[in-house]
């Protein structure tokens, strides 16, 4: 088979890896908290103050112990979900501070857009799992809105948590919470029950802040993934090899740091990064070059064979048009083909990460179930070539009142919102564009939520829980 995707050799792989190594031993990396560098110094990696120096064999060393593959419980054990090797996810898009209708007017996202996420997250057939910050809403208090994120998503989904992961209190939050639902804190412990992502702070250096996320998730034994957003001409180098090595570098880092503090933590090596376009001076996350750092991060991923993390379906524009629909399906469906494990903002996404659209969540998820079924093999076998039904139907015949035709028609995919009528019976229904189906749609499927059932006492721990440490934040 040929598959114009360019595959890295063992050589091209390696050639990134041993520059990534002369990166982390020659500059370093700064984790600007000198608590981590001596995490790093008692396992005998050189360091300078806040900087650590991590040479090949202490890294090689510190992967040996990462997980290929783990399971993701949920309080309703029918959703739990396995991430790495051939098993993936697919997460809604997240941190959007704004909301965008049709005509791509935005509006400042509110608690309750994040309440719609909840529901649509619960009733989707796509996605796997979500929770803070799927949107940022503007209307209630920074400090503690991923206390209120987290209680509505724990009671309106029971679908695997994505955890508050902006700093080292709300990851301990999202334990604290977590063991709520899970009859205590202590049986979470290397039990994965949420997923938490960290982001490197480009070039060379982790925030103090996210530093701590990681070493609290990674002591409760909670999934983490390390990502970063490098930008091609800013924050980094706009030569894509010279950024494949700098990307590396800084993700193979945060991971090192996962293992030193409990070994066979689960992780995932992640990257959004995509070129600053020099015109506009913002990512061009649906840009080409986006889609093929993606797709060279999933391959260094599987070179050290550990789960990786990529973006979904990420455009550049501000409303679900011709352009959201095509950039996005092309990181989609790249990811998924080139074995991503954890694929966050397959669904809304908008505006390189400034917006969402609720009507681009229903039709991304229309992609997403595609690719699904386009990805999923064809089952060769001799029972099922049916030959003896060639002969029968023979020359000229037709196969439309075959039995077989009865029985396995349903088989084929049939869409929720893309049109396949002909134009009379479209025009008859109205000539909706595929937005308009989707906004339709929309009011149809928040109408039809219905909440989970979660046990009264848990609920009302989880209200108490954020009620209370709103009072002592105040």
């Amino acid at each position: 088979m040929i598959d114009r995707m360019q595959t890295f050799t063992v050589s091209d792989l390696s050639l990134i890896h041993d520059t990534s190594m002369e990166i982390l031993s020659m500059t370093g990396i700064n984790f600007n908290d000198l608590g981590i560098a001596n995490i790093f110094k008692k396992n005998g990696f050189p360091t300078d103050g806040t900087r650590v120096y991590l040479d090949e064999p202490h890294v090689m060393a510190a992967l040996q112990s990462v997980r290929p593959e783990f399971t993701v419980h949920s309080r309703n054990p029918d959703r739990n979900v396995k991430i790495g090797n051939e098993h993936y996810v697919f997460l809604p898009t997240g941190g959007a501070p704004q909301v965008a209708d049709l005509t791509g007017s935005v509006r400042p996202a509110t608690f309750k857009d994040f309440d719609t996420c909840c529901r649509l997250l619960q009733t989707s057939d796509q996605l796997d799992m979500g929770g803070y910050l799927m949107v940022q809403p503007n209307d209630i208090p920074v400090s503690t809105a991923h206390l209120d994120m987290l209680c509505s998503y724990m009671t309106l989904c029971d679908k695997p948590i994505f955890g508050a992961c902006g700093f080292k209190e709300a990851a301990l939050d999202t334990i604290e919470m977590a063991g709520i639902i899970f009859d205590g804190k202590e049986k979470i412990k290397d039990f994965p029950v949420m997923v938490s992502v960290v982001n490197a702070m480009s070039p060379l250096q982790f925030s103090k802040e996210q530093g701590e996320v990681i070493v609290e998730m990674a002591l409760h034994g909670q999934p983490i993934v390390i990502t970063n957003m490098i930008l091609a001409g800013a924050s980094g180098p706009i030569s894509l090899p010279s950024l494949l090595a700098l990307l590396n570098a800084e993700v193979l880092a945060g991971i090192v740091l996962t293992q030193l503090v409990n070994p066979g933590t689960p992780v995932l090596y992640g990257t959004a990064t995509a070129p600053m376009d020099m015109k506009t001076m913002v990512s061009a996350v649906g840009s080409a070059e986006a889609v093929k750092i993606a797709s060279a991060a999933i391959q260094l991923a599987r070179f050290y064979n550990i789960p990786c993390r990529a973006g979904g379906s990420l455009t550049d524009a501000h409303l679900p048009d011709a352009q959201a629909l095509s950039e996005g399906s092309l990181m989609l469906s790249t990811v998924v083909r080139n074995g991503a494990n954890f694929i966050y903002h397959a669904c809304g996404q908008m505006g390189s990460f400034i917006s969402m659209s609720f009507e681009k969540w229903l039709l991304d998820e229309e992609v997403c179930r595609l690719i699904r079924y386009m990805t999923t093999p064809i089952n060769i076998s001799k029972e099922t070539m049916m030959v003896e039904n060639i002969v029968q139907v023979g020359i000229g015949g037709q196969y439309l009142t075959h039995p077989t035709t009865f029985q396995q028609f349903r088989t084929l995919t049939s869409p929720k919102l893309f049109n396949r009528k002909d134009i009379s019976k479209w025009a008859t229904g109205g000539a909706l564009s595929a937005d308009q189906v989707a906004s339709k749609a929309l009011e149809e499927r928040l109408s039809a939520y219905q909440k989970p059932w979660i046990d009264s006492d848990v609920e009302q721990a989880l209200i108490d829980y954020v009620n209370k440490k709103k009072l002592d934040t105040a």
